[in-house]
């Protein structure tokens, strides 16, 4: 399944130009060129795709969903060449993923998350923290774009922060409020008492200088009444 094979890496580098990750997309479509190695098939059919796509028989509906999504984009593509592929149907094994009801902090509610941030024993950590969180509720990027901030992207006579790696693969730069640019400005200052030899180029540090991570940053932020 060599044409299979090459036309996969071929989508997926398309598909990555562009901007989608992809992260599982590798595993689950050469998975996929094993199952029609293993059948004998030389192209894409529905019957086949959802056979694969249906085969963890434990799995949840979800999990059949996704593996069917992965192979209906690529039979997508390969069927703009090849009109012999099948294209799965978007309807045929549905699964509506349900997201839960975000809550909006209100500007008590932030005060009162930053105010918690005092309870922290650890200096360093503490002073990241109301500042990570601080940075969270002024500029609306997602965690793991803060986290994978670099000292270097903030620049402070600019007041302008570049977000790199968003969701959808590209960079932006965001203009800082005034009173953002004191906080950082006295966060950076105390982080360099601190943490004077860094490991990393992170703007937040852990207490060891570290990148922080996003597990602990989710369990910190549940622990001071995060919701």
């Amino acid at each position: 399944m060599t044409t299979i094979r090459s036309a996969i890496d071929e989508y997926l580098t398309l598909r990555r130009a562009l901007g989608f990750k992809l992260a599982k997309h590798d595993r689950l479509l050469n998975d996929f060129a094993d199952h029609l190695d293993s059948i004998g098939a030389s192209t894409i059919t529905i019957e086949v795709a959802v056979e694969w796509a249906t085969r963890p028989a434990a799995a949840q509906p979800v999990q059949w969903s996704a593996r069917l999504c992965a192979v209906r984009g690529f039979a997508r593509y390969l069927h703009a060449v090849d009109p012999a592929v099948e294209v799965p149907p978007a309807d045929l094994l549905p699964h509506r993923h349900r997201r839960p009801t975000p809550y909006l902090f209100t500007p008590p509610d932030i005060a009162a998350l930053l105010a918690a941030t005092d309870v922290i024993r650890s200096p360093l950590r503490a002073t990241t923290y109301h500042a990570l969180f601080g940075l969270l509720a002024a500029t609306g990027i997602r965690v793991g774009e803060a986290i994978r901030l670099d000292d270097a992207d903030l620049d402070l006579d600019l007041g302008l922060l570049t977000v790199h790696d968003t969701k959808v693969g590209k960079s932006r730069r965001l203009p800082l409020h005034a009173t953002t640019i004191v906080a950082l400005d006295e966060y950076r200052h105390e982080r360099d008492r601190l943490a004077p030899r860094p490991k990393s180029e992170s703007l937040f540090v852990s207490t060891a200088g570290t990148r922080l991570i996003y597990h602990n940053v989710n369990t910190t932020f549940r622990t001071l009444g995060g919701r």
